[in-house]
């Protein structure tokens, strides 16, 4: 067969193309849609040696360092979902999967409300919250890298809901009064985790 051995690398393509595409359909990560229902809790489950047991925690209120996160793109996160870098998001150890928190720079007094998807961060305990790129830019800590917040759980009305689980921010908060800020301020400086 004179002519078999000229096509054979247009053949070989062809076929590498038709496996990649079936490949594409067929298999891969099979994401869940972003959605507020059903809200997961999970179990308890260990880290680095160290066990984190999720709860439902309405009145959360914590001072801590906020990190950022958003080189995973396309990763999935630990409530199924796709991570966006750019959507206003977050990780954390123990809230219901999704939670919303509002989340203020000790900085300025500047203030989010995000959506929490993910799980983590772990390694140093002062760190309680992990932003997603855009998060970390709408608060303005992205320059930063850790940045000093108090994380608080909030239950947002469903328009605000609605544009976070479309990976838009929520309508503006005002900053905090700068009285507030400054007793957050000082409560961090003395190790006060807790409200």
């Amino acid at each position: 067969m004179p002519g078999s051995t000229r096509n054979a690398p247009v053949r070989t393509a062809f076929v590498l193309s038709l496996v990649a595409l079936l490949a594409a359909c067929g298999g891969g990560v099979k994401y869940r849609p972003v959605s507020d229902v059903p809200v997961r809790i999970g179990p308890p489950y260990k880290v680095r040696g160290v066990t984190y047991t999720p709860a439902a925690q309405p009145g959360y209120d914590m001072l801590g360092y906020a990190t950022w996160y958003g080189s995973e793109s396309g990763s999935q996160v630990a409530n199924g979902e796709r991570f966006r870098p750019g959507w206003i998001t977050a990780a954390h150890k123990t809230l219901p999967l999704p939670a919303y928190v509002e989340v203020t720079s000790l900085d300025t007094g500047r203030r989010i409300v995000v959506r929490v998807n993910d799980r983590g961060p772990y390694g140093e305990s002062a760190r309680i919250i992990d932003l997603s790129r855009g998060a970390a830019e709408a608060l303005g800590v992205r320059a930063q890298g850790k940045a000093a917040v108090r994380v608080r759980v909030v239950e947002p009305d469903e328009k605000d809901r609605a544009a976070l689980r479309k990976g838009k921010p929520a309508r503006s908060l005002p900053a905090i009064p700068a009285r507030t800020l400054s007793s957050l301020q000082d409560q961090f400086a003395r190790g006060v985790g807790t409200r």
